[in-house]
């Protein structure tokens, strides 16, 4: 399909809203970085989603003509997306993550990690325990991590906790729409505080990693986002350091650890230069998660403690 301009009172049909959302968009300094990287992309989730159509519809959609009601929603919210850059999750109020649909609000941030991928491949060739059983997904925010964890894995029991009473209420919501709720469970710790001990086979995190530079000047999109889940000191890596100390004592002996640290990942490579962190790359992109088994994190945790 051709992108033209289209006027605002001429939008009739999906396709015209499709291109009024597009050239406004580019048109504007709106930031994309919560699921999406382009206008067309922000344009198809925000008029297939008013319109109450899969993301996936096919182009016979194109000619389907808008309500009123349909298309001064879009207007608006398009207006709310470029003036005050607010991310479209937030004003869709759904996400995406693992191929699963999540509720999405600012009590938590955008789900977005590349560790969607790693659970779509089943932790594997990185995993090689036996079959997980339990998971601990630590610095759960809305549960995206944990509970696509819990979806894929029928036989997993999954742990959520995080410090934000708010963002485990999200969680909690999410289990529920996902019909999870009786395999997992939600724990109010700040990391592993009100923890008990276990043994888990994983745990994976994306704990709060933006170092203080970073986080004073991302773009205006972000600061929508709770702050509690985005900065970790000057170096971002404060939360980072405090679960390296402790998750050793937490894992079965083929267990492993998966944290991500986004661009904070030099600042640790540095802070521990023996450490053989495990890099992980992803086919669909993302950087800055790492790997570390039961063992490793036994051999060096003089190191970690230090």
């Amino acid at each position: 399909m051709s992108i033209e301009k289209t006027n605002a009172k001429n939008i009739e049909t999906i396709a015209e809203a499709l291109k009024f959302c597009v050239h406004a968009l580019e048109n504007s300094d709106v930031f994309y970085g919560h699921g999406t990287d382009n206008a067309w992309d922000e344009a198809l989730q925000l008029v297939l989603t008013v319109c109450e159509l899969p993301l996936d519809s096919g182009d016979d959609v194109l000619a389907y003509t808008l309500s009123p009601a349909s298309c001064q929603q879009i207007k608006l919210l398009l207006e709310r997306r470029i003036a005050q850059h607010i991310p479209l999750p937030y004003l869709l109020g759904r996400a995406w993550f693992a191929g699963l649909e999540f509720k999405c609000d600012e009590r938590a941030i955008i789900p977005r990690s590349p560790l969607a991928q790693l659970i779509l491949d089943e932790f594997k060739p990185w995993y090689g325990g036996a079959e997980p059983s339990r998971v601990l997904d630590l610095c759960c925010g809305g549960g995206c991590i944990g509970l696509a964890a819990a979806h894929y894995f029928p036989q997993l029991r999954v742990d959520l906790a995080d410090l934000d009473q708010s963002a485990l209420q999200l969680a909690r919501e999410n289990a529920s729409l996902l019909g999870l709720g009786e395999r997992v469970s939600f724990i109010h710790s700040n990391l592993f505080e009100a923890i008990e001990p276990a043994k888990y086979d994983i745990i994976v995190s994306n704990p709060p990693y933006v170092n203080a530079s970073d986080l004073a000047t991302m773009p205006a999109e972000y600061h929508h986002e709770p702050e509690l889940s985005l900065g970790s000191g000057p170096d971002g890596l404060s939360i980072t350091c405090h679960i390296l100390q402790r998750a050793g004592s937490y894992l079965s002996d083929n267990g492993l650890l998966v944290v991500e640290v986004g661009n904070s990942w030099p600042d640790l490579e540095t802070l521990y230069a023996k450490v053989p962190f495990t890099w992980l790359e992803f086919a669909s992109g993302g950087q800055g998660v790492f790997t570390l088994s039961a063992k490793e994190l036994q051999q060096f945790s003089a190191t970690f403690r230090g």
